[in-house]
Order: C-alpha cells, then sequence, then structure tokens
C-alpha cells in the first residue's frame, strides 16, 4: 500500500540527488544569476495536483464579475447548467472539452481578464492550493529543479499563481485576441494529453535540459503521456486509472491534503 505524506514529512526526491545551487527566484523568469540555470526541471500540472480547482471553476469566477447584474446571473445559469456536459465531454476526449469550453470566452476584454486574474487567484486559486503544495515545489527546488507549470488553464489566469509558486516558467493554454476581445478560440497547438508531453519534450530541447532526469506530477490519467516522458513521474491524488498505472509501473503515489 503506498503512503500518504503527511504534513511536514519528505516526499520522494532525497533518491534523486543534485549537487546544483538553488537559485533565486522571481515571478515566472529567474533573476540573473551567477550559476547556469539547473539542467533539469519539475513540470506540473495544476487542476487538482496543486489546487483543488479547474477551468469551470476559473471561468465561473470571470463570469460573476464581468458586466451588468443582469449579464452576470445569465452567464452564471448558463456556466451551472452546463457543468454536467462539461463533465460528459472531459471525460470523453480533453482536447474537445477544451476547444468547446473556451468559446465561453468569446467577447471578454483581454485587459478586464488580465485584471480580474489577480483576484481571482486571491479569491479562488490560492484558498484552494493544497496544504503540501509549497513543500512538493520547494522539495524540487532544493534539488536543482527548474520549476514549470505545465496546464490547460489559460496563461493569463494561471499568471498569479506561478508568480506565487515562485515558478521559471509556464507552458499554458493562450486564448486568441482580436480587436482586444477573446475570440473564443485557443492558439494551437493547444495543452492538454499528448499535447502537454510534446510541449515538455520541446522544452527540454530549447532549454538544453535533461528529459530523463526531469520530474512530471499529475493527478489525472489523461496525463499519462506527460509522466511517460520525464524520466521521474509521479501521481498526485491521482484518479483511479491513474493510480492503477502508477502501481502497475511502480511510479511515487502522493496524497495531498
Amino acid at each position: 500500500m503506498r503512503p500518504r505524506w503527511p504534513a511536514g514529512a519528505s516526499l520522494p526526491f532525497a533518491e534523486y540527488p543534485c549537487d546544483l545551487a538553488r537559485l533565486t527566484h522571481a515571478g515566472l523568469q529567474c533573476q540573473e544569476a551567477r550559476l547556469p540555470m539547473p539542467a533539469k526541471a519539475a513540470f506540473y500540472d495544476v487542476d487538482g495536483t496543486l489546487v483543488k480547482t479547474n477551468v469551470v471553476h476559473v471561468y465561473a469566477y470571470y463570469a460573476m464579475n464581468r458586466g451588468s447584474l443582469l449579464g452576470i446571473a445569465g452567464r452564471t445559469l448558463a456556466t451551472a447548467a452546463s457543468v454536467p456536459l462539461f463533465a460528459a465531454m472531459d471525460a470523453v476526449n480533453r482536447k474537445t472539452f477544451n476547444e468547446f469550453f473556451y468559446r465561453y470566452y468569446a467577447g471578454l476584454s483581454e485587459d478586464r481578464l488580465v485584471s480580474i486574474a489577480e483576484d481571482m487567484f486571491e479569491d479562488v486559486l490560492k484558498p484552494a492550493l493544497y496544504e503540501q503544495t509549497r513543500d512538493l515545489i520547494d522539495q524540487a527546488r532544493r534539488v536543482g529543479c527548474r520549476i514549470v507549470l505545465v496546464t490547460g488553464a489559460l496563461d493569463f489566469s494561471m499568471r498569479p499563481l506561478a508568480r506565487y509558486l515562485g515558478a521559471d516558467d509556464m507552458i499554458a493554454n493562450k486564448m486568441q485576441f482580436v480587436g482586444g476581445k477573446a475570440t473564443g478560440k485557443v492558439i494551437p497547438p493547444i495543452i492538454e494529453g499528448a499535447n502537454k508531453a510534446n510541449a515538455i519534450r520541446s522544452y527540454c530541447v530549447r532549454e538544453g535540459l535533461a528529459l530523463d532526469q526531469c520530474h512530471g506530477y499529475s493527478d489525472s490519467s489523461s496525463d499519462y503521456a506527460m509522466l511517460a516522458v520525464v524520466g521521474r513521474p509521479t501521481a498526485v491524488n491521482p484518479d483511479m486509472r491513474l493510480r492503477s498505472i502508477a502501481r502497475a509501473y511502480n511510479w511515487p503515489i502522493l496524497d495531498l491534503k
């Protein structure tokens, strides 16, 4: 039986020693350092892995904080009514779900989306962080890993979280804007499933990182490719299928609270 990791307990990095010095982090970019960037990275899925929320919660916040009271009520009710559809589409095909779901952003102002993101982080994402999220990231940083968030969420909605966690970089979906308004279309490739693995592989090539030395963390079996592409995968709060896969491959399993 896999152990649950209590608060304060050492997470499974000790088996992967590294003598690289810890770097100073600021925002999404590392400040100029005296030592080169780490030759490996820790890639983190966000929804369900670092936070208890998902992209629907994020959009719901935007829906409730834009326009007139009547418009807010209409968007909120429409979102609530669509939740069963969202869940069904997500279970069948994550790419199709993303393409459909992000249409709900059509017409929203880019400036407003960016400005609301700060409040959304404080009201939605920050309270939803698992208690051990910071420990998980700090452990990776201590063993010399670059911290990279890999998420199917939209980049502007995740920047405050990435900054708060001291992430060095972020791989996320990007909304298409025309004339300062969201079109509801995501700039391809959509970050999901196998595309997460492709994005991680490309990132490592571009940044000169050793893929087989990199860590990966996710809660969903839809991210199997992301976990399989790195040398050191970990299932975090895994769904039933991913838990079974992790046990079969003897991957570490973490159950965060």
